[in-house]
This record gives structure tokens, C-alpha cells and sequence, in this order.
């Protein structure tokens, strides 16, 4: 098979896997019923996030076998993936009480830092720093983080798919700038593959949604995505500063609400609806412009600095200052962390 056929191949199995799981949530009455922390207003079949998981994990081997990614990067993917994907499925179908799914997630990210090798060397004003075993302790704190975070952003239609569609052509657009052959140029396939079985999700999810992705899919590509950009950087260290300001939109958003409730003294482990793009949803009265705007800011602002950082023409922390100051702004504009108060989004 020619290597790009691979990419229909996995976008079409993720389009049929999520037909059939939303039938079977419908057999099973796997549903989500809306209450008082739901941005929906209709039942809705939950856990199509599942087939994102088997359509992109299915075609890893294949990939290592033909070259085009290493195997290291495959193990870290199939056994970080596989844990976080069935820990949220058993919590999509019941309750996985907090501290074990946490206790999991880090069990997921070391895991994947043993194949990993760590926390590759950090650029930081065109010094490169090697931070040691603070750095991988850093690392797992950031898979977590990344994971929990794309949990908690997964609120409204078609929004962790568009975003992680954005962050993964993104990364492509990095690895084709001129001086990046080599591992990230071979790696570009692991990307491409993402964004096609999250495509495949998304024809079902985009709004108005027919079937939610749940905590399996949620957490499997948090800590996808989080994994990919630690291997990146093995390659090419600013290329962790890009990866991270193309995820800024979750980043900030999930990260300045977080910081909010503990101030406030909120149990940050609760269901809320008190993130900036629920506040934008419902001042909007509905999901897709929201949806769509995350997709113009991540493609329209946040790639063309991620490139820049890329390239070398600006430096990594300068580059993450520019692209998340807007974005802070957006997040205080749309009270990221506030409660809901009646009338106030309106």
C-alpha cells in the first residue's frame, strides 16, 4: 500500500467506528443528559472518542514497519495511549473514582517517558539547557497536565477535534520548513495520521453533534499530542516552544480557569461550566462560532509565530509572550473561572 493511502484508510475507519459506536451508546444508553454543568441541551450518545483511539493506534505498527516512525516513539504511543483510552472508557461507562485515574495518568506518562528517554534539552534564550531528572519530573507533570486539560476542554461540539486537527497540521507545517529533515520530517506521518482519524470522529461531532467523544478519546489525544511534542523536541528543541504555542488556546483557557477555582477555593475536581469557551458559548447561543473561532485563531495567529519560533527567527519564550497574551486577554474577556451568574453571559 502507498503510504498516503494510509491516511483515507485510518480518516474512513474512524468515520465507520463512529457509526457504530453511537449505535451501540443508543442500544446501551450511553447518553449524556444534560443538567446544570452540561453546554448541551439534548441527549446525546457519548463515547465515540473510541474510535479516534483504535483508528490511529491500528496503524502505528504498521508505520514503524515501513520506516516511518521509529519504534521507541510507537511503544511510548501504544502503551500511554491504550491505558489513558481504557482508564476513560470504564469512567465513560461507570465511575473511576478520581485518584485512581489520576494515579493511572501518571503510571501513562512515565510510561511513555521511558521510551521517550525524558525531557529532551530545553532552548531558552539560544542556550540549551539540560534540566536532568527535574526536567523528566517536569515532563510527566506536563502529560498530565495536557491530558486533563483537553479532558476539560472537551465541552462543546466539535471543539477538541477541531483543535487537535489545527495542532496536528500545524506540527506538519513545522516539520516541512527547510532544515527540519530528518526525525521530525519521518514523524510528520504520526501527525497526519492523527488529524485524519480525529477527522473521521469529528463528521459525527461537529456541531450539532450526534455523538460526544468522551473520556477516552478526550485523554488519548491530550496525552497524544503532549507525547509527539516531547519527541519533536528530541529533534529540533525549539520545536517543543512551537508545539506548546499551538496548543495555547487549551493551554490558557484550561490553565487560567484551573488558577481561578483554587483561588476561589472551588473543588477544581468538580463538573463546571465556568471555562471561557462555555462562558463564549452560551453568550453566543451556540457552539459553532465558537468552535469555528478557535479554528481561525489557531491557524490564522497561533501557526505563523509556532513557525517563526520553528525557523529560528524568534526566540521560544518571546515567541510563547506573543502568542498568549491575546489569548489571556480572551480568557479574562469571557470570564474564564467565574461561575455562572444569570443573565451575565447573555
Amino acid at each position: 500500500m502507498a503510504h498516503w493511502l494510509l491516511l483515507p484508510v485510518v480518516a474512513g475507519l474512524s468515520l465507520v467506528l463512529t457509526d457504530g459506536l453511537r449505535r451501540y451508546a443508543l442500544a446501551r444508553s450511553l447518553m449524556d443528559i444534560p443538567n446544570a454543568r452540561s453546554s448541551h441541551s439534548v441527549p446525546t450518545p457519548r463515547g465515540g472518542g473510541v474510535a479516534i483511539v483504535a483508528s490511529f493506534l491500528l496503524a502505528l505498527p504498521w508505520l514503524a514497519v515501513a520506516g516511518l516512525a521509529s519504534w521507541h516513539l510507537v511503544w511510548a504511543l501504544l502503551g500511554a495511549g491504550m491505558g489513558v483510552a481504557l482508564l476513560g472508557f470504564l469512567d465513560d461507562h461507570g465511575h473511576v473514582a478520581a485518584r485512581w485515574r489520576l494515579l493511572g495518568h501518571f503510571a501513562a506518562a512515565g510510561w511513555a517517558l521511558f521510551w521517550l528517554g525524558g525531557l529532551p534539552p530545553v532552548m531558552v534564550l539560544g542556550h540549551t539547557l539540560d534540566l536532568g531528572w527535574a526536567g523528566h519530573g517536569l515532563a510527566v507533570v506536563y502529560l498530565v497536565w495536557l491530558l486533563n486539560l483537553y479532558n476539560f476542554m472537551d465541552g462543546i461540539d466539535g471543539l477538541a477535534g477541531v483543535e487537535a486537527i489545527c495542532v496536528c497540521l500545524g506540527a506538519a507545517a513545522l516539520y516541512a520548513l527547510p532544515g527540519m529533515a530528518g526525525g521530525p520530517a519521518v514523524d510528520v506521518w504520526l501527525a497526519l495520521l492523527l488529524a485524519c482519524a480525529v477527522a473521521g470522529f469529528l463528521a459525527w461531532n461537529f456541531p450539532p453533534a450526534r455523538i460526544f467523544m468522551g473520556d477516552a478519546g478526550s485523554g488519548f489525544l491530550g496525552i497524544t499530542l503532549g507525547i509527539l511534542s516531547l519527541q519533536a523536541a528530541w529533534a529540533a528543541p525549539q520545536l517543543l516552544w512551537s508545539w506548546v504555542i499551538l496548543l495555547g488556546v487549551f493551554v490558557v483557557d484550561a490553565t487560567f480557569t484551573l488558577l481561578r477555582r483554587l483561588l476561589r477555593g472551588d473543588k477544581v475536581h468538580q463538573a463546571h461550566r465556568s471555562h471561557a469557551y462555555q462562558h463564549a458559548a452560551r453568550r453566543f447561543g451556540r457552539h459553532l462560532p465558537v468552535t469555528l473561532t478557535v479554528a481561525a485563531i489557531n491557524l490564522g495567529w497561533l501557526l505563523p509565530i509556532a513557525l517563526g519560533v520553528a525557523s529560528g527567527g524568534v526566540e521560544g519564550g518571546v515567541g510563547l509572550l506573543v502568542a498568549y497574551a491575546p489569548l489571556l486577554a480572551l480568557a479574562i474577556k469571557f470570564r474564564a473561572g467565574q461561575p455562572e451568574s444569570r443573565g451575565s453571559d447573555c
